[in-house]
């Protein structure tokens, strides 16, 4: 199991359970992810860090004074 955490900017868009799609996006150097539908963001990754799912499930939503982060887990 892999775990990746996204920045999350408002409350209340998923919980603890959901199953979420994820969509992949290249910059010049590296890749980043994006929890559909544009519920969080992830950080960005190297060519041999990425994802190879496209869908995981929540397992934790806290918020913290920088914001909301979203722990998900790919079956990686």
């Amino acid at each position: 199991m892999r775990q990746m955490e996204f920045k999350m900017e408002r409350p209340n868009l998923t919980k603890p359970g959901d199953v979420l799609k994820v969509k992949e996006t290249k910059l010049p150097n590296s890749y980043f992810y994006t929890l559909e539908h544009a519920i969080g963001m992830s950080a960005n990754y190297s060519t041999v860090e990425r994802l190879k799912s496209d869908q995981g499930r929540v397992v934790d939503v806290r918020e913290t004074p920088r914001g909301f982060f979203v722990t998900v887990e790919f079956d990686e």
